[in-house]
């Protein structure tokens, strides 16, 4: 029979064995995920994906077309006029065109603005139209004390006479889920039962809804739930992970091939874009990381 001191000696052996097997299979399977994140994997492609201008300010657009076009995204999202000639040059989509809008805060909600915003659409739609493009991003603004009726009423008349005028031409005019708690103080258009009920009051099929996840995660959460009871109103999606708006990583609370998951299970046939603020140094292996993760 061993002594104690034999017991505490082979028990620390064991245990220093294991470690260093777990180790091992630890490393392995690092490498082994670290490999497939930057082999140049082929895309099922259920899920079109694009990504959105903005956050890789330091790429030119012709480089981001490259690099993106490289990875297997099929278009660049929040682009206006003068960058659509490069991304026909590169064969990518515009799926989420801009260059109408004033700016996040001075929207449809407020008839001040709706004289400049129809006359700055009445000429965008068109040319949306005739590049071959089809949504078109638009805002509620703030809401400076309106109340959510009244910030209904004010859209809809604001968006009426365009709504018609994108119908003639087969755009969609998208308005975007924003998150009033951390981002975008104060903006109306900040849940998707509001976006809805406009969408509903409207009664087109050339209104719809961005459903940014990041924002929604933020504002309402019950991010699947809330994409299979409103998923009819919405025309696209942006992906970034919470909290920051960084890396979809480890580091964030959302499970995107589940969500991902979800929208291919509504039918949808638009597209998913990358919006997130890369923090780690190789951030073109971080968009493609989020590529490979909603590659469902």
């Amino acid at each position: 029979m061993p002594t104690l001191w034999n017991r505490r000696a082979a028990l620390k052996g064991l245990l220093a064995s294991t470690a260093a097997v777990s180790t091992a299979g630890v490393a392995s399977a690092c490498a082994s995920d670290e490999k497939n994140t930057s082999a140049s994997m082929p895309l099922k492609n259920n899920i079109r994906q694009s990504v959105c201008r903005w956050c890789f300010n330091d790429l030119s657009v012709d480089q981001l077309c490259k690099e993106a076009k490289a990875m297997g995204i099929q278009g660049i999202d929040l682009v206006g006029p003068a960058d659509w000639p490069t991304l026909k040059k590169h064969g990518l989509d515009s799926p989420m065109c801009n260059g109408a809008e004033i700016n996040l805060t001075d929207g449809f909600n407020d008839p001040k603005f709706h004289a400049q915003l129809q006359k700055q659409y009445s000429e965008m739609i068109p040319k949306v139209a005739a590049a071959g493009y089809t949504n078109l991003i638009c805002f509620s603004g703030s809401r400076r004390g309106l109340s959510d009726e009244a910030g209904l009423a004010n859209c809809v008349t604001g968006l009426q006479p365009l709504v018609k005028l994108a119908e003639k031409h087969k755009v969609v005019l998208v308005m975007e889920l924003l998150n009033s708690k951390i981002d975008h103080k104060d903006y109306q258009c900040d849940n998707t039962a509001w976006g809805a009920a406009l969408a509903k009051r409207l009664g087109s099929e050339h209104f719809k809804l961005l459903y940014d996840i990041y924002h929604m995660q933020i504002n309402e959460g019950d991010v699947i739930r809330t994409i299979n009871e409103f998923h009819p109103y919405i025309a696209h999606y942006h992906t970034a992970g919470v909290p920051g708006r960084h890396e979809l990583d480890e580091q964030q609370e959302l499970y995107y091939p589940a969500i991902m998951r979800a929208i291919l299970k509504t039918g949808f046939k638009g597209y998913v874009a990358q919006e997130f603020m890369p923090q780690k140094a190789d951030k073109l292996a971080s968009l493609r990381q989020a590529v490979q993760l909603c590659d469902v």
